[in-house]
């Protein structure tokens, strides 16, 4: 019984501490960090009510408001999570029509520089065949290995760094004026461009990974923040099918990029799907969704899935849509527009990073 109670207590103080610094605003690192495991969280509050209940009972005033706050603090995580679960609306419908030039696929791998399954990347390009690949954290080795790729991808955009932000974009589909641009810093590159369907329809793509809140990369969120929200400012208004992918370091819950998807107007294809949970790969319990396709509402659902491990501590993630003559009614957006506190919010984030770029 003591055992039990001692958990009661320790579990149910973690889990709520966890939950307060969520609510906050503040972008240090050691307070966004709570951001990503949400589910884990939940777990934690879950444990913690049992052991309350398995306890002598709920005694007193204070062990009353105690788990009262677990309770609250478990509907809070929860209503965090709730869309990206099967019980959620489908944010973006499935489409189940024939395949033609109006589709495209992607997969987007974080290889982790220092990892070697450059084999095992390709296998899984040459079974799923995606119309355009995207590396993050690939180098010059990296690049090395991925050549025997280009004879099937032969429209390239290749950043090859040593900073665990080298990225390379493979094509079978025509690239228009892709850009490599620097948004935020001057270290974290980020590819702009468009694409041609084999319909001769064109879709913009954005291509991210922008720094992590760390003790090892960056003390704050505010560069990675500023990244996606300039990124969403600048598709607001755009007239073409839009597709934003790679590894964002942020969770699809968390504050930040449920703004850029008010910001944006973009739908998330997971709602309503599941959490589809991409790092860390080698570590089960330590999960949660870092890469990201983010879509406009021209397009509809044909495929989305974890793909198995390269030896990265990211799975990669394949993707696969068909784009529609309009934006489909049928898409049911969960974010409302963003409110004018929410506007200046993210305005004094952009100022806060003192970008390079604002207009893409």
């Amino acid at each position: 019984m003591v055992v039990i109670v001692v958990l009661q207590w320790l579990l149910g103080s973690l889990s709520l501490i966890a939950s307060l610094a969520s609510l906050i605003r503040w972008d240090d690192w050691w307070v966004r960090v709570f951001d990503f495991p949400r589910i884990q969280i939940l777990v934690i509050h879950l444990l913690a009510l049992v052991c309350s209940f398995l306890a002598d009972g709920i005694n007193g005033i204070f062990e009353s408001v105690f788990v009262a706050g677990l309770i609250l603090s478990f509907v809070y995580q929860f209503y965090n999570i709730y869309p990206y679960t099967v019980f959620s609306p489908k944010e973006v419908k499935k489409y189940k029509g024939k395949a033609d030039g109006q589709d495209i696929s992607l997969l987007v791998s974080n290889v982790y520089t220092p990892n070697r399954g450059s084999e095992k990347l390709i296998r899984l390009v040459r079974q799923y065949q995606p119309d355009i690949l995207l590396t993050l954290e690939s180098d010059r080795w990296w690049e090395k290995q991925l050549k025997p790729l280009e004879e099937d991808y032969p429209y390239t955009v290749k950043v090859p760094l040593d900073n665990l932000y080298g990225m390379h974009l493979y094509s079978k589909l025509e690239l228009l004026d892709p850009q490599v641009l620097y948004l935020v810093e001057d270290y974290i590159p980020s590819i702009h461009g468009q694409v041609s369907l084999k319909s001769g329809q064109k879709v913009q793509i954005h291509c991210l990974h922008p720094e992590p809140p760390s003790p090892s990369e960056s003390d704050t969120s505010t560069s990675r923040d500023a990244e996606l929200l300039i990124v969403g400012k600048n598709t607001k208004d755009e007239s073409l099918p839009i597709l934003v992918f790679g590894d964002l370091n942020d969770v699809a819950w968390s504050r930040t990029t449920r703004l850029f998807r008010k910001i944006s107007g973009l739908l998330d294809p997971r709602i309503g799907r599941g959490w589809y949970n991409t790092f860390h790969a080698k570590y089960p319990f330590f999960r949660w969704p870092l890469d990201h396709i983010f879509v406009s509402e021209h397009f509809k659902l044909r495929n989305l899935k974890v793909l198995p491990t390269i030896g990265s501590d990211h799975f990669p993630v394949f993707s696969h849509f068909h784009l529609l003559s309009s934006p489909s009614p049928e898409n049911e957006p969960v974010n409302e527009e963003p409110d004018q506190e929410e506007r200046e919010w993210a305005e004094e984030k952009i100022e806060k990073a003192n970008p390079n770029i604002v207009s893409i």
